[in-house]
């Protein structure tokens, strides 16, 4: 398994499992400073089919569990008894909760981001189109072509990766880009790969909430045109100790919101909670 860790305090509860959604792997960061600036620190494992964590044959939700053991495993061999919270971006979310559910003794909290739930996901549309621009042959030259029009046209770029993130208007959606956020998100896009990985996200999983006991926080935006709000609602409803908080973000990426600010503030207290004193 592929895994990168930082900052923080290196033993007890002080870490925080990230497992980061489609296109993504352990060298890529973000949203991973809320975590840090707190003391935590983060330990980001690839996801199967991402970076360099094989994806071992089989179906979607042995796959996912036995990655999660292995990850119990792996935050048992640095010392860990307990993390403080594993956290799921996007597709990374159903990971996040699956680790939950398999080891409570070992995760104490879980933070779902823009997360992918239990129910069918994507569309028909988009789960076609990425089985064949982001097919693990063809994924390194779609990437490939992605980086360059960056390089050579950012601003179109940036339009047409945007449009399947937000419901609203890509151009009112730039427009509210700061040129740090366009910098980060260029260079991020420019990063990506899907690998084998994005086709295994394609795959359904079973749905595992029932058996998550952790106190759950689950932020999203309405305007998500990749993963639909619903996704966060059906996991409010499902999980007992959850509380949902609504993003006014533009798009599936929260942390370009402008009350993101708002949102750190209440990952960082929900962190600082005692689990305990969280279900009274």
């Amino acid at each position: 398994m592929e895994y990168r860790m930082r900052g923080g305090r290196p033993h007890g509860s002080g870490t925080v499992v990230v497992f980061h959604g489609g296109h993504m792997r352990a060298q890529l960061a973000l949203g991973e400073d809320v975590f840090t600036e707190a003391g935590f620190r983060v330990l980001v494992p690839s996801r199967p089919g991402y970076g360099r964590t094989p994806l071992v044959p089989g179906s979607a939700d042995v796959t996912v569990a036995d990655f999660t053991d292995a990850v119990a495993r792996l935050c048992r061999d640095c010392g860990l008894d307990q993390v403080a919270a594993v956290v799921g971006i996007s597709a990374g979310a159903r990971t996040a909760l699956t680790m939950a559910a398999r080891h409570p003794g070992l995760v104490r909290r879980v933070i779902l981001l823009s997360p992918v739930g239990f129910l069918p996901w994507p569309d028909r549309r988009t789960r076609l189109g990425g089985r064949i621009v982001f097919h693990p042959g063809i994924e390194a030259l779609t990437w490939a072509l992605v980086r360059t029009t960056i390089h050579f046209a950012p601003g179109s770029a940036l339009r047409l990766l945007t449009r399947d993130l937000s419901l609203l208007p890509v151009g009112q959606v730039l427009a509210r880009l700061t040129p740090a956020d366009r910098t980060t998100l260029t260079g991020l896009y420019a990063s990506m790969r899907s690998g084998r990985g994005f086709a295994a996200d394609l795959l359904p999983l079973a749905d595992c909430t029932a058996r998550v006991v952790q106190p759950t926080l689950i932020v999203a935006t309405r305007n998500d045109r990749a993963v639909p709000f619903a996704h966060a609602r059906s996991l409010a409803a499902a999980i007992t100790r959850s509380e949902l908080v609504e993003s006014r973000a533009d798009s599936h990426l929260i942390w370009f919101g402008s009350d993101y600010p708002a949102i750190a503030a209440k990952i960082r207290a929900v962190l600082l909670t005692d689990p305990q004193r969280a279900s009274e």
